[in-house]
């Protein structure tokens, strides 16, 4: 049996929090314990009959939490420009934006709806554009940005000759380079938020591995049925072996989203063995988060292929 690990949220009452794939798995757990600390939480999805299930579960389950769902494709940059151009015209601020939701290894190389590859064009230039719309409200509420990486950042690179897998596809390449962008770009908005007085922190988190719907099946990217790791992943974590599960891997970014600790120079992670499973915590960067200098190269490049012109 697992052991329950968890740690009480601060009041997020009078706070507007941001969370992108949270409609199910790890996400719909973030969603929920947003909403029942009290944040006016903003649930972009995909799905919108889904995304209105879990809202309906949620507010079933705490009466007066508040909810809104939006529409959200983050492998439509269009898509994602509306929504940001939706919630620039509420024109109420945010305190939270938490960059939750990605797509992993498609057996075989797809491309977004602008032509990237799909899990650079999702995971990464998706919430890259989204963090361009919504830096007005970021600045307004002096936000918090939690991006969510993976253990797959640990190993691998950022492919400058190959940057969308044009030549050579390997899905699980291709992954680790996504959360790697991802990772980088959100040291820069840090580094840059810092310099420029912007007031907005960039933290980093991952949930280490659970059995979430990752590595499901996903006809829609081409993957018929459940994959031997998930099915591996599912046995260990019901036993309580190693891994996690969907509650405790959505921790470390709760943990990012709320604490007082001042430094951005780490990554919120489980503290269990290879960072796979545990409570949640802080350890050293991955390697390959570590280089500023990539970084900026990163938020250059990536902002031009987000369409976004600048970040102000």
């Amino acid at each position: 049996m697992t052991r329950t690990i968890d740690f009480p949220l601060p009041s997020l009452a009078g706070r507007r929090a941001v969370l992108t794939g949270g409609s199910d798995g790890m996400g719909l757990v973030l969603a929920e314990r947003l909403a029942a600390a009290g944040a006016a939480l903003v649930l972009p999805v995909r799905n919108r009959e889904k995304g209105e299930r879990a809202a309906r579960g949620i507010r079933d389950r705490h009466p007066g939490a508040r909810i809104e769902v939006r529409d959200l494709d983050l492998s439509s940059l269009a898509s994602v420009e509306a929504l940001g151009t939706e919630l620039r015209a509420d024109g109420m601020p945010l305190h939270l934006l938490i960059n939750n939701a990605g797509v992993m290894t498609p057996p075989a190389r797809q491309t977004t709806a602008d032509g990237h590859e799909l899990q650079f064009g999702t995971n990464h230039l998706g919430h890259v554009a989204l963090v361009g719309h919504l830096m007005p409200l970021l600045r307004a509420g002096g936000a918090r940005v939690v991006s969510q990486l993976s253990i797959a950042a640990a190993r691998g690179r950022i492919a400058w000759d190959d940057l969308e897998s044009e030549r050579s596809y390997d899905g699980q390449r291709a992954y680790a380079a996504s959360k790697i962008a991802l990772g980088l770009f959100a040291r820069e908005l840090d580094e840059r938020s810092r310099r420029e007085g912007w007031g907005v922190r960039s933290l980093l988190s991952h949930p280490g591995v659970a059995p979430t719907s990752l590595l499901a099946a996903r006809p829609e990217i081409g993957r018929a049925a459940d994959t031997t790791a998930v099915r591996a992943i599912r046995w260990m974590s019901a036993r309580g072996l190693l891994v996690g599960t969907a509650a405790s891997a959505a921790l470390p970014a709760l943990l990012a989203a709320t604490t007082d600790d001042p430094r951005s120079d780490l990554l919120y992670g489980p503290r269990g063995a290879l960072h796979l499973g545990g409570a949640p915590g802080t350890h050293a960067l991955y390697q390959p988060l570590r280089d500023l200098d990539e970084a900026a190269r990163v938020w250059e490049v990536s902002l031009r292929l987000a369409g976004v012109a600048e970040v102000v």
